[in-house]
């Protein structure tokens, strides 16, 4: 090896050595550093687990019942003709809301106008007959009294003047008659309502009273909604409803809707005994038409106002292998799980029966990332 090879290595083991020792001067402080604080990053545990949480509170609550209606109309016509003849005019179209009164057929009146006149005529000419028997009556009533005829002659006078009298009230009878025909003839709507499907248009030819009707009109304000409930409950609602109004409030599918409200107005007079169940009616106003013949709806009965009642949100409620529970967060800002016992949920609201104090913290989310004794942190409101 030469010279200037022993130079070149010699200079290359001194810079190791050099690197060498400066690592190892760090490793020694940072150890120090790490020994001097005590071992915080080593002992140092899992981060808070972030939660939303909700105060146990008393509030007034409401008792109800819930239920699956069906909606039926408050009443349904099936307009029929009452006279034979050809429609020769339709004012309506299908689905329509109509009026009491409104126009919706008319039969040609030709024929009746006809009947009319000829029984206009019959009228007169029979109480002209009937003035004049009742004329030639008076007169034979005083020869009767001057004796100049006998009595059976002013008997048969009498009996004309009666049977003038009768055939002239028949022909006044026809002559009402004729004009109800006529009137028959243009057909309004019994109600308020909306019409269904037209069965006829004009040119057809009906017959009065036919089986199959023109249309059917049902009227939706207001409405009833039928349901029932079990038959245990029965006692409790006959109880509140001797004491007051019920009101039966529709649950509506989309939550920016407003729930109709009405009131209990029937409860049938004997269970199902094949399904336990009473059935009962409510009676809606129905103003703004929500409500449609047909439908099936949720719906609930309010019974009554349960005070003072302990509540939390019904999402902090979990159901584990032993039942309900929630997680508690205690002062030390630690949450623990806590058996609870239910009365019923109303809502997004739970009610409790058991296992909780006003004004305890229960977690409201984040309960899956949730055991026992673990550290939370309560994330502000808004905070995803």
């Amino acid at each position: 090896m030469t010279a200037s090879s022993r130079r070149s290595l010699f200079a290359f083991v001194a810079v190791v050595a050099i690197v060498g020792a400066i690592g190892l001067g760090s490793y020694l402080i940072a150890d120090g550093r790490n020994a001097k604080g005590g071992g915080k990053g080593a002992a140092k545990g899992p981060p808070a687990v972030p939660v939303s949480v909700a105060v146990v509170a008393r509030q007034t609550v409401p008792v109800r019942l819930n239920a699956i209606g069906n909606v039926e109309a408050y009443s349904t016509v099936a307009v029929k003709a009452r006279v034979d003849g050809q429609i020769v005019e339709v004012n309506l179209r299908d689905g329509a809301p109509v009026r009491k009164g409104d126009v919706l057929f008319r039969i040609d009146p030709r024929p009746y106008e006809a009947a009319l006149r000829q029984a206009e005529a019959n009228a007169l000419r029979d109480a002209a007959a009937r003035e004049q028997a009742q004329s030639q009556a008076r007169r034979y009533q005083e020869l009767l009294d001057k004796n100049f005829i006998s009595k059976e002659a002013f008997a048969q006078i009498r009996t004309n003047a009666a049977t003038a009298e009768a055939t002239a009230k028949a022909s006044q009878a026809a002559l009402e008659n004729a004009r109800l025909n006529l009137e028959y003839c243009t057909i309004r709507s019994p109600l308020d309502g909306f019409i269904g499907k037209v069965l006829l248009q004009a040119g057809n030819l009906v017959k009065a009273n036919d089986v199959n009707p023109l249309v059917v009109i049902n009227q939706v304000r207001p409405i009833y909604v039928n349901f029932a409930v079990p038959e245990q409950n029965l006692g409790e609602v006959r109880k509140r409803m001797s004491a007051g109004q019920l009101e039966v409030e529709v649950l509506p599918t989309d939550a920016a809707q407003q729930s109709p409200k009405g009131r209990l107005i029937f409860i049938d007079n004997a269970v199902d005994p094949s399904t336990g169940t009473i059935r009962m009616r409510a009676q809606f106003e129905n103003r703004d038409a929500a409500l449609w013949p047909g439908q099936f709806v949720n719906l609930s009965l309010r019974l009554y106002e349960q005070r003072d009642a302990l509540v939390v949100p019904a999402q902090a409620v979990q159901t584990g292998p032993e039942g309900q529970y929630v997680y508690v967060v205690d002062k030390d800002m630690t949450a623990d799980t806590r058996r609870i016992t239910l009365q019923r949920t109303e809502g997004e609201t739970a009610i409790v029966a058991s296992g909780l104090a006003e004004d305890e913290r229960v977690v409201t989310r984040g309960q899956l990332r949730l055991g026992p004794k673990v550290k939370v942190q309560i994330a502000k409101p808004g905070a995803s």
